[in-house]
């Protein structure tokens, strides 16, 4: 039996490549597709766009969610009133939106991440590992992040998704220790600071280096996206596993056992 799925932000760049990788599988069916209303029509053959309202949310086991904040309240409540699991990939949420997903799941199982990739997420557990191994006094963490010009938020959801694991292993939340902007105080680094260097142009898809500077060396942790696709590919992997959890929020981590 096919899984069905919905795809949220169907005629955007990773929306379009959902439904690409899943016309590639044998147990996947893309069902719905959801968009703004002045972008219906640039559905892909075999299920149409149309605006939340209009969708067939009943008949989908997992609405894929690759959108935008502003929309994401709308599409968890959908989901959670017709009973389908999600995967959201959206980034940029605020803590509301965080909010929102943890209160949603109360009642289906959810899958969040920045970043859908094995790799990342490999590079991620390695991350959290050297941040615990490598002593703040002695090595400053900096998440150097680079995407195409037509990126909006900024740091992207991936140079977070580092940040917050170079924080777990240091033991301290991101929130105490993160510095995003360096223009309106000048003041020397503080020891234990994770930073962030943020760069945007040309038509990168996603290069995320994390850095542990010290006096005499400087390790480096690197991932280079090549292929969009493999978010994509991600996605479906998630979108196979999270039906069959119970109701709560958990991240790729979770699903690919690391």
């Amino acid at each position: 039996m096919s899984l069905k799925i919905g795809i949220a932000g169907a005629a955007g760049r990773m929306g379009r490549a959902i439904a690409e990788a899943a016309t590639q599988t044998n147990d996947m069916q893309v069902i719905a597709g959801i968009d703004q209303p002045d972008l219906q029509n640039c559905g892909h053959a075999g299920f149409p766009i149309t605006p939340i309202g209009e969708a067939s949310l009943g008949e989908i086991d997992v609405l894929i969610d690759f959108s935008l904040p502003a929309a994401l309240s709308t599409h968890l409540n959908a989901a959670r009133d017709h009973g389908c699991a999600m995967v959201i990939g959206v980034t940029g949420l605020s803590p509301v939106d965080v909010a929102a997903i943890e209160e949603a799941a109360q009642t289906i199982p959810i899958v969040q991440s920045g970043n859908m990739s094995l790799g990342v997420n490999l590079l991620a557990a390695l991350v959290r590992d050297a941040a615990a191994r490598l002593a703040a006094s002695e090595y400053d963490i900096e998440v150097f992040e680079s995407h195409h010009k037509r990126k909006v938020d900024a740091p992207s959801g991936t140079a977070l998704l580092l940040g917050n694991a170079a924080a777990d292993g240091r033991q301290t939340p991101l929130g105490k220790i993160g510095v995003y902007d360096r223009t309106q105080v000048r003041t020397p680094r503080g020891e234990g600071d994770i930073g962030f260097s943020i760069m945007r142009g040309g038509g990168v898809i996603g290069d995320h280096t994390v850095a542990f500077l010290g006096d005499s060396e400087v390790v480096e942790l690197s991932h280079k996206a090549i292929d969009r696709g493999l978010f994509a590919k991600g996605a479906l992997v998630a979108a196979r596993w999270v039906p069959d959890q119970v109701p709560g929020v958990y991240g790729m981590a979770d699903v690919l056992g690391l």
